[in-house]
């Protein structure tokens, strides 16, 4: 009698792991660039500030964002980066977390292990194109002009492997 509960018992429990496993496999992660930042001359040449129209900017993405349920946020740790990101979070009540752009890898590592499903990363116009191309493993993105702003790339991942790529822009 205990053997014909357990088997089915077992075999429901099996299947509520293994589901469970599989919807943690998806990823969507949208890549931004920093919004506009002051080029002006008495601005700090190391770590500008968003203009008014990126601060504006910073907000739209925020609100272009909203459909995604960013789970996680993460920005390099600059003025343009963080500020960039900070509407998105605040809107998800989220912690923007730092990454260092110059180990994509470690970034990449911890996205696969979270249980999080939905991620914005916010870098720079030589960066963000190349951990685009490092997820998707193919060189399809190029870097962004110095004047380019307002372009998402959007990457989805099921197991691990690339099941779409979109470029948006806000």
């Amino acid at each position: 009698m205990k053997k014909s509960i357990l088997f089915p018992l077992l075999l429901l429990v099996l299947c509520f792991v293994s589901g469970t496993v599989a919807a943690q496999s998806r990823k969507t992660i949208l890549l931004v660039r920093h919004a506009e930042k002051d080029t002006s001359a008495t601005a700090d040449q190391n770590d500008p500030a968003l203009t008014q129209a990126g601060s504006e900017r910073a907000a739209r993405l925020g609100k272009k964002l909203r459909k995604y349920k960013v789970g996680a946020v993460y920005s390099t740790n600059f003025q343009r980066t963080m500020n960039t990101a900070r509407p998105t979070a605040e809107r998800r009540r989220l912690t923007v977390q730092t990454y260092d752009a110059k180990k994509p890898n470690e970034l990449l590592d911890q996205i696969m292990k979270s249980k999080t499903k939905r991620f914005l990363i916010v870098g720079h116009s030589n960066s963000i194109p190349d951990l685009a191309n490092l997820i998707v493993k193919k060189e399809i993105f190029a870097d962004l002009n110095d004047e380019e702003y307002g372009v998402i790339y959007l990457v989805k991942l099921k197991n691990g492997e690339v099941v779409k790529t979109q470029i948006i822009t806000y």
